[in-house]
């Protein structure tokens, strides 16, 4: 076109600067915004807004941000450009912050900009769903009812969606049995909420529910009750869903479904048939299946099946350090150190780490991380001597500290580092922090040990407090010495 004498249109740039962003062409994406400049197009709105959302998916937050502030007009395209980038970015109050500044700016946002593709409400919510913070899920949910949107489908199924990921299940079902109308989407989301908070059982009851609606299943409602199956040890009901799939609505199972069914059998202690499951798969096994077969080996301690597994997992992705830890940790179960020393051998050779473990715990819209045996917080010495005296408290009460989460480690050893882990300092944190009965909302980056677990059990019944933890895989409520999940997870 440049060749051709022909000037570009204004509708030229923004198309490029789309394909650039959703390549992350950061260097392709820059010359085109200098020919636009050069263009003459430097005061379009719609020009400097495909800049903006350039810029944002190029992980460049704050150059968009700069462009933003220097464009001389802005409608709410614009807007919800920028708010949608920071949420992408994962900074989930500055694209909230921003959201209010739309409101001051005297451009309320309408139902239609605050939902489906133009992000503003709908790309913020499940940014929030993503850090579980409670207080900023009610904060825009009273932003939404403000804005008279708490009859929309769209954002009422994105916050029934958020606070069943910050473990507010009841509110939740509130919200979704007050909807007149619902989307397969909004059903899923409930579903898959009550599954993930350890509610197997009323998952599926919603899901029968589901069934006699006029809403019919897709193939996210399936992974998500056949998630909410292997979370509960409801093998039978998984196994007749999954069945269901296809004999029932005509959906044929893809790999994330044969994954939740090998996660499903291999949780209940049903190794065997669950790797004959996968040899009799009629895809090939990808990483989801294979990392679900090496997951349950771990728990189980089935070395010989572990290891096969693992070594699909080194061919289909040899560079993911995690699959290593796993067989590293069933070889240390079993007391196989030499194969313990080959796997972290394999993994200085290929330059893996171990994902460090870490916990955080929200105060005061203040995110405070804790890792194991961390000393850095300044509350650290208060944080050791409530966790010391909140040790002896459960040992007085039946906790016995479960040496199995460590291996190679002389016993005496072994109860020192358990006592802090990040878990445990972040609950000793919660408690300094907070009035008693206030129940503590906790993140883990990783699955919950098994020492951990246990004493996190204890101490809701000797504190009275709810103690919820959102951990990689599930959430666990821990309630007068019980947890939701049965103890099985």
């Amino acid at each position: 076109m440049r060749r051709a004498g022909v000037r570009p249109a204004v509708h030229s740039f923004t198309y490029l600067l789309k394909a650039c962003g959703d390549r992350s062409d950061l260097r392709r994406g820059r010359e085109i915004h200098s020919q636009l400049i050069a263009s003459g197009f430097g005061s379009n709105v719609f020009a400097m807004t495909a800049v903006v959302n350039m810029y944002a998916k190029c992980r460049r937050i704050e150059e968009a941000r700069r462009m933003f502030d220097r464009m001389p007009e802005r409608d709410l395209v614009a807007w919800n450009a920028i708010v949608a980038g920071y949420a992408q970015n994962g900074m989930a109050e500055r694209a909230l912050e921003m959201v209010i500044r739309l409101q001051k700016d005297g451009r309320k946002p309408d139902s239609v900009t605050l939902v489906s593709d133009s992000f503003t409400m709908v790309s913020v919510i499940p940014v929030l769903a993503d850090i579980s913070v409670l207080k900023q899920a009610k904060w825009i949910h009273g932003f939404a009812i403000r804005l008279c949107l708490d009859k929309n489908i769209f954002v009422m199924t994105a916050l029934v969606d958020l606070y069943a990921k910050c473990g507010s299940v009841r509110v939740a079902r509130r919200l979704f049995d007050a909807m007149e109308e619902r989307h397969v989407t909004t059903w899923n989301a409930m579903i898959d909420g009550y599954g993930t908070n350890g509610f197997g059982k009323s998952a599926i009851d919603l899901f029968e529910q589901m069934k006699r609606s006029s809403v019919k299943p897709n193939d996210i409602t399936f992974l998500s009750v056949l998630s909410a199956c292997g979370h509960s040890g409801l093998v039978q009901e998984g196994k007749k869903y999954f069945a269901g799939m296809k004999e029932d609505y005509g959906l044929e199972p893809n790999m994330d479904h044969y994954g939740c069914m090998v996660d499903l059998l291999g949780r209940a202690g049903r190794l065997h048939e669950a790797w004959d499951f996968i040899q009799k798969m009629p895809i090939s096994p990808g990483i989801s299946v294979y990392g679900a077969m090496l997951g349950a080996c771990k728990i189980h301690k089935n070395v010989k099946l572990g290891e096969e597994a693992a070594q699909r997992l080194f061919e289909l992705e040899p560079d993911e350090g995690g699959y290593h830890v796993l067989l590293a940790n069933i070889y240390a179960a079993a007391s196989m150190w030499e194969d313990v020393a080959r796997v972290r051998t394999m993994m200085e050779k290929k330059g893996l780490q171990k994902t460090p473990g870490y916990s955080s715990i929200d105060l005061k819209n203040e995110m405070h991380t804790f890792y194991s045996g961390s000393t850095d917080h300044p509350q650290s010495q208060k944080i050791y001597t409530r966790l010391a005296r909140l040790i002896d408290e459960i040992k007085a009460v039946g906790y016995v500290p479960d040496g199995d989460s460590l291996h190679d480690v002389e016993e005496d050893v072994k109860e020192q580092l358990l006592g802090t882990h990040s878990e445990k300092l972040a609950i000793a944190f919660g408690l300094i922090n907070t009035t008693p009965g206030t129940s503590l909302q906790i993140r883990k980056n990783l699955r919950v040990c098994n020492d951990c677990h246990e004493a996190t059990k204890f101490i809701s019944q000797v504190t009275g407090r709810e103690i919820i933890v959102r951990d990689m895989q599930r959430f666990h409520h821990f309630k007068n010495g019980q947890c939701s999940c049965g103890d099985y997870w």
